[in-house]
């Protein structure tokens, strides 16, 4: 069963999310925050596997949240909630630490879908949606964005990059390349160094940022 910990100063929303996810199987809400300070209170009791983390609350925002549970070590599997408003903040979140993020309207399927892979360590990088938000924030002056030019990919290293956007893990691309994990975790490591980022998310959203897929 995969404990999920909502946070959104919105009842509605988490009310929806809540009606969502008591239809699903394997998933169960064990609590809700109304607002950052709560989330922080809660996570380090409740111990949740996945939480779902609105950005935009008043006081200690969700972008707060993620600042403050990173520096403690403390940081749970996290799910930014957005709408296409949100695109600086998506950015922000996703440096700070989050695996990710979902539309607010998202439906079932893809919820629980995305709550899923995050349990089991991937990130949901949604290569249309981040597009968009790449490009509406095009010349913001950001130390995660940068237009330089990282070392040249191999064909290999683009197609391993290209599943990874994909969210899957490192088991899953080297069956699906017919090659050992090993040599897999070998070639992610070398995208990250030519990136010159530091996890798979940030890789996805860089290669996107530059067209490399």
């Amino acid at each position: 069963m995969i404990k999920v910990l909502l946070v959104d100063d919105q009842n509605l929303v988490r009310q929806g999310v809540q009606a969502l996810l008591d239809i699903a199987e394997d998933i169960e809400v064990i609590g809700e925050a109304r607002s950052g300070q709560e989330a922080m209170e809660m996570v380090p009791k409740l111990n949740p596997d996945v939480v779902l983390l609105d950005m935009r609350m008043p006081g200690m925002s969700g972008l707060d949240v993620l600042h403050e549970l990173s520096q403690i070590n403390q940081l749970p599997p996290t799910i930014i909630l957005t709408t296409f408003d949100d695109e600086e903040l998506i950015l922000a979140g996703v440096k700070a630490g989050a695996k990710g993020y979902l539309l607010k309207d998202v439906p079932l399927e893809e919820l629980v879908k995305g709550i899923k892979q995050v349990a089991a360590g991937k990130t949901i990088v949604r290569p249309q949606i981040t597009q968009r938000i790449l490009e509406s924030v095009e010349g913001l002056k950001n130390d995660f964005i940068s237009f330089e030019r990282p070392d040249p990919l191999t064909n290999r290293e683009t197609e391993i990059l290209r599943l990874m956007a994909g969210g899957y893990s490192n088991k899953e691309i080297a069956n699906s390349i017919f090659v050992a994990e090993g040599t897999v975790k070998n070639h992610v490591s070398n995208i990250l160094s030519k990136l010159g980022v530091r996890d798979r998310t940030r890789a996805v959203l860089k290669a996107l940022e530059l067209g490399l897929i």
